[in-house]
């Protein structure tokens, strides 16, 4: 959530980066309801003041038997103002809070002005994507004639976009967040946590995904709880409302969970294979940081997400995003994405962001300076680390072989019992 003093006085500039990333936010409505607000709030004051000021000499007067009935009126008048401007004000606090939650946070002067994707900037590519000497097949046929993944009966069990993966499949998707898991807490220092997979409108208010996107989440149907979209809102929110001292940060905490979306507005999107489902697992990093390194730490998260991708040996390249394709909450966001030989491109595996004070303020979540009085706001940064069943898409078409058999990565085969090598089953 932005500041609303910064917004008041930064009202072209905030106009103007909003529109960088396409968002046409017209904040003359905004500006409208905050002045009437404040001119609300001092005449509030003023009259607030006037009444204790006269309740005294009331009180004067009757003690010296004076007649004191006009006067009297007079407050009753001046309370029945109070009480209508208190209305007032009310409706108008409503309506900038009701603004200000539906602005998106401002783009980083470091992130590129664009439109959408094809305006990402490439910064770097690593590894070199195969050379088959056979047309590559795409990752749900090599699983469907394995016999390790099934479409049609997951769709029979549940209903379209849910997966389900039976035997080596099952087996390499718990070895890939065992995999993840390990590496983020044995060598990169986060902290691991099992949250729960449900939670309440406050925490998803929190980090961004309420109130502008309801559509796309899964809510329990008689309750006030929403299946997790990632476990960034219930790990973000293990601080919410609270002061931390400036020594703890930063935190890094990771966490294995399902994931749940309704992919509203990706119909027809990626409607095969494990690219758009309704339920998937990823693992998740998290930090709370310190305002002033937030951006090192941004580089030092990216860097994390890179290794997993690095041991599996998949070839992959990392973009910036552009204003007008950057998540809502997102100041700054790199993407890495994975290449797909069946697509002939590279897929989005894993999104790194820094969210500056924009869900800390949302969420109340600040830090104590040492020697200082106050508090101050702590920035939040997330990326997945990685998405599991986007993972296992990519090693079944980068590892398939002519014979149908996947080779398992050589990282990966203690987790797999030592096997080698995916063949039917």
């Amino acid at each position: 959530m932005l500041e609303i003093k910064f917004v008041r006085q930064n009202l072209s500039a905030v106009e103007n980066a909003l529109a960088s990333r396409g968002n046409a936010a017209n904040l003359e409505a905004l500006k409208t309801c905050d002045e009437r607000r404040r001119s609300a709030l001092q005449e509030i004051e003023t009259l607030r003041h006037r009444r204790n000021v006269v309740s005294e000499q009331i009180a004067d007067m009757k003690k010296k038997g004076e007649n004191a009935d006009d006067i009297v009126a007079e407050m009753r008048t001046v309370s029945g103002r109070i009480r209508a401007m208190e209305k007032s004000l009310a409706e108008d606090e409503e309506a900038v809070q009701n603004i200000i939650m539906g602005l998106p946070n401002i783009p980083h002067p470091s992130v590129p002005v664009g439109r959408d994707e094809t305006d990402n900037e490439l910064l770097r590519q690593v590894g070199t994507p195969a050379a088959f000497g056979f047309a590559p097949k795409a990752h749900w046929d090599i699983g469907e004639d394995l016999g390790i993944l099934d479409f049609e009966r997951a769709a029979k069990i549940t209903g379209a976009r849910f997966p389900l993966y039976i035997g080596p499949a099952a087996r390499l998707e718990r070895a890939l967040i065992n995999f993840m898991l390990d590496i983020h807490t044995t060598e990169h220092g986060y902290k691991e946590i099992l949250p729960p997979f449900i939670v309440n409108r406050k925490s998803m208010t929190g980090t961004g995904q309420l109130p502008k996107f309801e559509e796309d989440l899964f809510k329990l149907e008689g309750w006030d709880y929403f299946l997790i979209p990632t476990a960034e809102v219930p790990v973000t929110n293990i601080y919410s409302g609270d002061v931390l001292e400036e020594e703890m940060l930063p935190i890094y905490c990771t966490a294995y969970t399902p994931c749940f979306r309704s992919e509203a507005g990706s119909y027809g999107k990626d409607t095969r294979g494990l690219i758009r489902q309704h339920q998937f697992n990823k693992v998740e990093m998290v930090r709370f940081a310190h305002p002033d390194n937030s951006y090192d730490e941004l580089e030092s998260l990216l860097d994390n997400a890179e290794t997993i991708l690095k041991r599996l040996e998949l070839p992959y390249q990392v973009v910036t995003l552009c204003s007008g394709d950057l998540g809502f909450s997102a100041a700054k966001t790199y993407d890495i994405e994975v290449w797909m030989p069946a697509q002939n491109k590279y897929r989005e595996i894993s999104s790194c962001s820094n969210f500056e004070d924009f869900q800390a303020r949302r969420a109340n979540i600040r830090f104590r300076r040492k020697g200082k009085k106050g508090t101050a706001l702590i920035h939040t940064l997330n990326g997945s680390g990685l998405a599991v069943g986007r993972t296992v898409a990519a090693i079944f078409e980068n590892y398939q072989q002519e014979d149908g058999t996947v080779i398992i990565p050589e990282a990966l085969r203690s987790y797999m019992g030592g096997a080698e090598k995916i063949s039917a089953v």
